[in-house]
């Protein structure tokens, strides 16, 4: 079997993927960014369960890993493997993954342990797809605004403003996508995210402006808790986290 196909089923409110395949390095980065889609999406947890792939190498077991450093800091979606094979479980446990990545016989035992360990949390979130061209930059900004308004968080307006702006424009200026925006509320904080077809990470290249004044993605490390992006199977998200602290009163 070539590549490594990928099952998709809902389990209360986690999702089960279920891999099936040899992973190795050519198929490595299409499991991980399914494994980050998925969590994107923000189900309780993301439940892989493992016993349909082949791993020759122990190298390949760090996609687990990978997956959830992309997704830990946002949207902060556990990650947990389903094994039942004791020689796997101490495989992977060899290969270092259990350190980041825990390990349980069943989805069961998997969501009992989440449910009796962690808070459910309560988010409000917004989607809209934007097209390729200047004028979503202001709708980008008034779809913010509404949203933030509706779900009382009015102080935040202007934050987020200039993140979804910069966000936004980057795709834009960087890429042929039509810019997919996402902001959601959870307690205190904020969320932006702003999708695309390109791979090619954002980073931290602009130039200051001829004032001496920084640009692009440096205003949106200045103003936020923390940002970064995440790999996705049709390209990435660059998502930003805004805290009450990143608010000028």
């Amino acid at each position: 079997m070539q590549g490594v196909e990928v099952s998709t089923a809902p389990y209360g409110s986690a999702v089960v993927l279920r891999p099936r395949g040899v992973l190795d390095g050519s198929t490595y980065r299409s499991l991980r960014d399914q494994i980050i889609q998925t969590a994107l999406d923000e189900p309780q947890a993301v439940l892989v369960d493992i016993a349909g792939i082949d791993v020759p190498a122990a190298s390949a077991w760090a996609v687990f890993s990978s997956a959830r450093r992309h997704v830990d800091r946002w949207p902060g979606v556990p990650v947990v493997l389903l094994c039942g094979d004791t020689s796997t479980r101490a495989a992977i446990d060899d290969a270092g993954v259990t350190r980041h990545v825990p390990v349980f016989a069943c989805a069961g035992s998997a969501i009992d342990r989440l449910n009796a360990t962690s808070t459910p949390r309560l988010r409000r979130r917004a989607r809209a797809e934007l097209p390729a061209a200047l004028p979503s930059l202001q709708r980008a900004r008034e779809l913010s605004a509404e949203w933030l308004t509706t779900w009382a968080r009015t102080e935040m307006v202007s934050t987020v403003k200039v993140v979804v702006t910069t966000l936004v424009e980057n795709v834009l200026q960087h890429t042929d996508s039509a810019p997919g925006l996402r902001v959601e509320c959870s307690g205190h904080s904020v969320a932006v995210a702003v999708n695309d077809t390109s791979r090619a990470p954002a980073l931290l290249r602009e130039a200051a402006t001829a004032t001496g004044r920084p640009s692009g993605l440096r205003i949106v490390a200045a103003l936020c808790r923390s940002w970064g992006n995440a790999p996705t199977t049709s390209g990435k998200t660059v998502w930003a986290v805004i805290g009450p602290e990143n608010v000028t009163p």
